[in-house]
């Protein structure tokens, strides 16, 4: 059994992806071909924004949003504690001071209240600039935009949604990578919708956003390629990747995401009575990037990831580290008392597979084993 498989994936897309990638292949247009521009519309579409643009992977997309916002040292940025490196790595490359925030603990999500906090925080020790707020759609389920709008709407900073994990979820029919004043996801091969290398993208209704990011993602470039007006980056999607994702978006639009709910269903119904399984408030819907539990501590999380390796069932822990014990970030340690709840997930958390090409009797063989341990 495979935590996330992708060659299941394939051999059920194998004859479209196949035909894509030969198309590209004989017109050898391999950067910026047409498939790249049909897979921009495709996925603005999708989303629900004015405009899409792709790029080379999903860090790449951080920090093309966060150049639009002039993001620099004196500045302050508030992050999530509960995420992936990525999202606090790319405001802190730009000289920015990451404020981590709390996470909510029963959807792992940045917590609305605790934001609040932090901002108010910053303003009344006075030595930094509130800039930008960072959500993060973590697991798949989009962070509480309601609460956080507010927020955001009080001390006037723009929102930039890390939808890497989140593509594909909703709150009340709104599509996740439409909340931010920028958003962005990742097509990193493990996520809902994955290519075969690295790929990611940016979402946005502001058309000077997107005329920056899409001359900021070609070496600042002007008018034409070799008419640089601004120092910028190489981050381009290729045109083989995109036929790849044109097909794997259309499978997700299709069943991929019923799918995914599906499973998740099963696994809540199943497991919901022995273990704290994942909440999806009324009115979101997630994408299921990864189906997440909540165990007790470090030691029962320890026993049960054996006993399921002894019966060949894999396991993931997302993230065994919040941001602020990071050693990279070891400097911010003094926030740890505001930063518990991250802290105490990241000893208990525990992802099982979760795609959408798994068989119910794969199914019963996770929620048995892991039955069994309680």
């Amino acid at each position: 059994m495979q935590f996330i498989d992708l060659q299941r994936q394939y051999k059920a897309l194998k004859n479209l992806i196949d035909n894509r990638v030969a198309k590209v292949l004989a017109a050898a247009n391999y950067i910026g071909g047409a498939e790249v521009k049909e897979l921009s519309a495709n996925l603005a579409r999708y989303c629900g924004t004015e405009y899409c643009l792709t790029c080379a992977n999903g860090t790449d997309a951080l920090t093309l949003a966060l150049r639009c916002f002039n993001v620099k040292k004196g500045d302050a940025v508030f992050v999530p504690d509960f995420t992936f490196f990525a999202s606090a790595e790319t405001p802190a490359l730009e000289g920015a001071t990451c404020v981590f925030v709390d996470a909510d603990r029963r959807t792992f999500n940045i917590d609305a209240e605790k934001l609040d906090e932090a901002i108010s925080e910053v303003i009344k020790v006075g030595k930094l600039n509130p800039k930008v707020i960072i959500t993060v759609d973590l697991f798949g389920l989009p962070a509480n935009y309601p609460a956080i709008k507010k927020v955001a709407a009080k001390y006037g900073l723009p929102i930039i949604e890390d939808g890497a994990q989140g593509f594909g979820g909703s709150i009340n029919g709104k599509k996740a990578c439409s909340f931010g004043d920028i958003s962005t996801t990742s097509f990193f091969p493990a996520k809902p919708v994955g290519c075969y290398g690295d790929g990611g993208a940016v979402f946005t209704d502001n058309k000077e956003y997107y005329e920056l990011m899409c001359s900021l993602a070609v070496h600042g470039k002007g008018e034409f390629k070799y008419d640089n007006v601004r120092i910028g980056y190489n981050s381009r999607l290729d045109t083989l990747q995109a036929a790849v994702l044109l097909e794997k978006l259309a499978a997700f639009e299709n069943y991929e995401l019923s799918e995914r709910n599906k499973i998740a269903k099963s696994y809540t119904k199943i497991l919901g009575e022995k273990f704290v399984t994942p909440l999806v408030p009324e009115g979101f819907v997630s994408s299921w990037a990864q189906y997440t539990l909540i165990l007790n501590d470090e030691n029962e999380r320890a026993e049960i990831q054996k006993k399921l390796k002894e019966k060949e069932v894999p396991t993931m822990v997302y993230y065994p580290k919040p941001m602020h014990e990071q050693t990279a970030f070891n400097k911010y340690a003094d926030r740890s008392q505001k930063l518990k709840t991250s802290a105490e997930l990241a000893k208990c958390v525990l992802s099982i597979p979760m795609h959408p090409y798994l068989t119910e009797e794969e199914i019963q063989k996770v929620c048995s084993a892991l039955l069994e341990c309680r």
